[in-house]
């Protein structure tokens, strides 16, 4: 796997969309995996021997038009979660810099550790609303899957979800990288 910060980051702006409002889901199994309400990083976990995080960069840096309304910066960070070393997630976090002035030592002590392990098990944050999108990769994302030798020849679906922590919001996006995709049609 050829990736290096320099590329960071690699997310792009992408159309999300209540599940309600989208004509045709993936069917299942990965349906489940995309609307799974609990901790995407167990459920990851309970797929594989041995979970790691790679950390592609975390940065104070302005969000995408729309991403997060009335925010000039943000505390970004973008992962690729693995399971057996393969690549299966690539996720993408927004901390407001309000949040990041009182809870900075939750996210910049992260290091290796998923995210998910705080946002569940802290008591801080209350998980919110699911959003999904499907949408084809381009730019840095799409060089990125090509750097990890995954074949991107369907649209990707992914999902976002919103964390409050007092009046503030964080937002998480998750993006099924195609070898998950594949694993997990095979699931059924």
């Amino acid at each position: 796997m050829s990736v290096t910060r320099l590329s960071f980051p690699y997310g792009e702006s992408i159309q999300w969309h209540s599940p309600d409002q989208i004509p045709q889901l993936p069917p299942s199994p990965f349906r489940e995996w995309l609307l799974a309400s609990g901790s995407l990083t167990q459920k990851l976990k309970s797929h594989c021997n041995q979970f790691e995080v790679k950390v592609l960069g975390e940065a104070m840096l302005p969000p995408f038009p729309g991403e997060l309304p009335h925010q000039g910066q943000a505390w970004i960070r973008e992962v690729l979660l693995c399971l057996d070393g393969i690549p299966w997630v690539f996720a993408r976090t927004l901390v407001p810099g309000a949040m990041m002035d009182s809870a900075q030592d939750n996210f910049l002590s992260l290091g290796t550790r998923p995210l998910g392990e705080l946002l569940f098990t802290s008591g801080d944050f209350t998980p919110g609303k699911i959003e999904v999108g499907e949408f084809t990769a381009c730019d840095s994302l799409a060089k990125l899957i090509d750097s990890l030798e995954q074949e991107s020849h369907h649209p990707l679906w992914g999902r976002r979800r919103y964390f409050s922590h007092g009046d503030q919001q964080l937002i998480v996006s998750e993006i099924f990288l195609p070898k998950a995709r594949q694993l997990i049609d095979r699931l059924a």
